[in-house]
């Protein structure tokens, strides 16, 4: 967002810097031009002045002094004609001089280029001085032609041509756009470097506010939003967002405190009420009572399990451990060797693949034993004999740890996959199979604390396959 945030600025900032240079660097064209224009149209002006009063060889020779001195003095061109179009009077020579030659030739031979000059000549003849010149810009013209008459009204009786070369002007407007644009990008750049710190004074909250956000999906009740920069309503935004972490947080915390509590309150008369059903049972005389007695202590004993699985559960949630490095291949060698003589006892094959190389992630502590632990409960659970359960430790292709249990017993419908890590679901075939349905639940918050994720899915051609996935290191 800080980048689009810095395109858009960047390219209104851009924008303003061209509105703003293209006229100011069109006006400085135009005042050059006009300025050259009024210099040059005064010495026209003499000139005219000088051929109207013509009169003698001696005023002719006076006049070409003149224009002679100032075509060499400033590199241009000056032609006096009359009425009829021919030559008085002629200076100067190169470029400009040919332009003056074709503001003087017949206007039905003037072509391109000279045209305008033609119209500055006819305009003259007319008794209409020069009152405008093309925009001087860097490239071009080189050249441009003013005429002035001579005389006035019906007493026209020639014209004075100036073919004036336009390199000082053109470098003094070069010069000038030079420190325009050199203005500009100077400008641009301190204001890239403002629009650089309002976006980051802009973004800086929002962006603690989402990491804050995040660490608070993953689980971490304690995360906040720190930044206190930025714009009154942000910080108003973190003011809030802080409040309303810490509320959830306290109600969070107090269900688990209250799980917990009656988990571990349970157990001490749950304790007592197993241990007095086993005393009387000596005293029970065989018959339906005998069965409804041990009916009655299976379900005790269901129950105490319950517990423990809710007080595991609420210690998992509650938990104020951070994740660390540790070798998953380690973890489930170790657990493998743990459980392969509860897999022989209960007539189960257990094997075990990819465990030889290191496979480093990143996870809570003990997290992989464990969650391998109600796994593997699970398998000897609903398993039946001479079933196969195959344990593969591997490095996926984005790097995350994966270890996927895998077991060809009867597993459960597809559409009943998504209950098995839910709390207390347990599938319709298997609500007699002891247990209290917080195994998978417990692995799937130990899984997603750990910032991984636990899968369910059926196995070919029939069986189950739960597969954990833990970020790498």
């Amino acid at each position: 967002m800080r980048r689009r945030l810095l395109a858009v600025l960047m390219v209104l900032m851009g924008a303003a810097a061209l509105l703003l240079c293209v006229p100011l660097a069109d006006a400085y064209a135009r005042g050059r031009t006009e300025h050259l224009l009024l210099q040059r149209r005064s010495e026209a002006v003499r000139f005219a002045d000088l051929a109207d009063r013509m009169r003698t060889a001696a005023d002719r020779a006076e006049l070409s002094a003149e224009i002679g001195r100032y075509a060499e003095l400033y590199g241009a061109c000056v032609v006096v004609v009359d009425t009829a179009g021919e030559t008085v009077a002629r200076a100067g020579s190169g470029p400009a001089s040919q332009a003056a030659a074709d503001a003087g030739a017949d206007a039905d031979t003037a072509s391109g280029a000279s045209s305008a000059a033609a119209d500055a000549r006819r305009r003259a003849l007319t008794g209409r001085s020069t009152d405008r010149l093309p925009t001087l810009r860097p490239w071009g013209p080189r050249t441009v032609v003013l005429a002035e008459p001579v005389g006035r009204d019906e007493r026209v009786s020639g014209a004075v041509l100036l073919a004036v070369p336009t390199d000082a002007a053109r470098r003094d407007v070069a010069v000038r756009w030079s420190l325009i644009a050199a203005g500009a990008v100077a400008a641009f750049a301190a204001a890239a470097l403002v629009a650089a710190g309002i976006a980051r004074w802009l973004m800086r909250p929002l962006l603690d506010l989402d990491r804050a956000v995040e660490r608070l999906t993953a689980g971490s009740l304690r995360a906040r939003a720190v930044s206190d920069t930025g714009p009154p309503e942000l910080r108003n935004l973190r003011q809030h967002f802080n409040v309303m972490a810490e509320a959830m947080a306290d109600s969070m915390g107090r269900q688990r405190d209250f799980v917990a509590d009656a988990s571990h309150q349970l157990r001490n008369p749950l304790a007592t009420l197993v241990l007095q059903l086993e005393n009387v049972e000596p005293h029970i005389v065989p018959g339906p009572g005998l069965d409804e007695h041990s009916r009655a202590l299976d379900e005790a004993e269901r129950l105490e399990e319950l517990l423990d699985g809710l007080l595991s559960l609420a210690r998992v949630e509650s938990g104020t451990a951070e994740p660390g490095h540790q070798d998953v291949a380690q973890a489930v060698r170790d657990r493998v060797t743990a459980w392969t003589p509860v897999f022989r006892a209960a007539g189960l094959h257990l094997t075990a693949a990819g465990l030889s190389e290191e496979l480093p992630a990143r996870a809570l502590p003990d997290a992989a034993g464990r969650i391998l632990d109600s796994l593997l409960d699970n398998a000897v659970k609903f398993v039946p004999r001479d079933g196969r359960v195959e344990v593969l430790a591997a490095r996926a292709e984005d790097g995350s740890a994966v270890v996927r249990v895998a077991d060809d017993g009867p597993g459960v419908p597809e559409d009943q996959l998504a209950l098995l890590i839910r709390r207390f679901a347990r599938s319709p075939e298997h609500q007699n199979v002891r247990g209290s349905g917080l195994g998978l639940a417990i692995a799937d918050e130990l899984a997603r604390g750990s910032g991984g994720r636990l899968e369910v899915r059926g196995n070919v051609p029939h069986g189950l396959v739960v597969e954990l996935r833990l970020p790498p290191r």
